[in-house]
């Protein structure tokens, strides 16, 4: 395993985070056990979850997934070992503190809960789940209009970062980081947190793929040259660049089959996209999952990349993706085949 240094903390995190959001859902909790059992023989040192978890997200399964994180720490006493990454909510789910903005007390209130559900007394890296004025993730891409009230959001960030401080003191979190963000909001982070001598969001968790690839050119530089690296979530596209979901098809119990929510990725465009990946990693004799992961474990502009699996087979073979090195022939076969398809969703 590599490890790289978390913003500027002095942690070292695997390069490859272990993902767990199906745990509680499309997991079940002796699932998750071995998961975690072996992604630390393998090396893996970083989990990330988030108190919305098991996904899709639901009043029935909220925590869920904390709670199994939690009796694996109490079962196997190894809290120790790991760098946990948990999430707090933003704002629009009803079921999680009646669907309201992050500030200081909701801040307060998730953290608690987290810490409870976790069996912890601290989280290493706590995070912002998406921002408060809303994001261009999760499908909204086409139709984000940044429209809102600037001062008033950097009085909001403010707020957060003394809740922050007060939290760091007490030792129930030792950093921060963000996630879905902009480049306007991880500015402003920085510098008010510079300003005001308050902490320092150590990294930035977005969306990033050879699917999606939003985080090029402004947030890329900024994460380099700002030392508050990316956690790319979702590099497998939902499993989607596999192709088992190609021409419609939808494997039984699988993410994109159970989904809740429309379904953004899916398109004609991302399928025929899809096709040349998988063409190109044939022809270097490639498993394309593991190709589209050593792209992103590759970038200069990425702490850790985030893996999901729903079997002890796929997580094997993502986390073995960290030994493979691209050559320039396959790095411009994925070249061509971003420019013809630029903007995928």
């Amino acid at each position: 395993m590599k490890y790289r240094t978390l913003g500027k903390t002095d942690l070292q995190v695997s390069a490859i985070g272990l993902g767990t959001m199906t745990w509680g859902l499309q997991n079940t909790q002796e699932e998750g056990f071995e998961q975690m059992d072996y992604a630390l023989e393998q090396g893996v040192n970083f989990f990330d979850t988030a108190e919305m978890y098991a996904i899709p997200p639901s009043q029935k399964t909220f925590g869920a997934t904390e709670t199994i994180i939690g009796n694996w720490f109490a079962s196997r006493v190894k809290r120790d070992k790991v760098i946990l990454a948990s999430k707090i909510s933003g704002p629009g789910l009803s079921w999680i503190r009646d669907g309201k903005s992050i500030d200081k007390k909701n801040i307060q209130m998730a953290v608690e809960g987290s810490l409870k559900r976790l069996q912890t007394d601290y989280i290493d890296l706590y995070q912002l789940h998406w921002p408060n004025r809303g994001s261009y993730h999760f499908g909204q891409f086409w139709n984000f209009a940044p429209q809102f009230d600037a001062q008033a959001e950097l009085d909001s960030f403010l707020e957060v970062l003394r809740c922050f401080q007060t939290l760091i003191q007490e030792g129930k979190i030792r950093h921060i980081g963000l996630s879905n963000e902009t480049a306007w909001g991880l500015s402003n982070w920085l510098q008010l947190a510079e300003q005001n001598n308050l902490p320092r969001m150590a990294s930035i968790q977005n969306e990033y793929s050879l699917l999606c690839r939003h985080f090029e050119p402004d947030l890329s530089e900024m994460a380099i040259h700002e030392e508050c690296g990316l956690l790319a979530w979702s590099p497998l596209c939902r499993g989607m660049i596999s192709g088992k979901y190609l021409d419609g098809a939808r494997p039984e119990g699988a993410r994109v089959t159970i989904e809740t929510r429309p379904e953004h990725r899916v398109l004609p465009q991302t399928d025929a996209a899809i096709k040349k990946y998988i063409a190109l990693a044939k022809q270097h004799d490639l498993d394309v999952c593991q190709m589209a992961l050593a792209f992103v474990n590759n970038q200069p502009f990425v702490t850790s990349t985030l893996i999901g699996a729903t079997n002890m087979t796929q997580l094997k073979s993502n986390i073995d993706s960290i030994a493979l090195q691209l050559s320039n022939e396959i790095y411009a076969g994925i070249d061509k085949i971003r420019r013809e398809f630029p903007m995928l969703y």
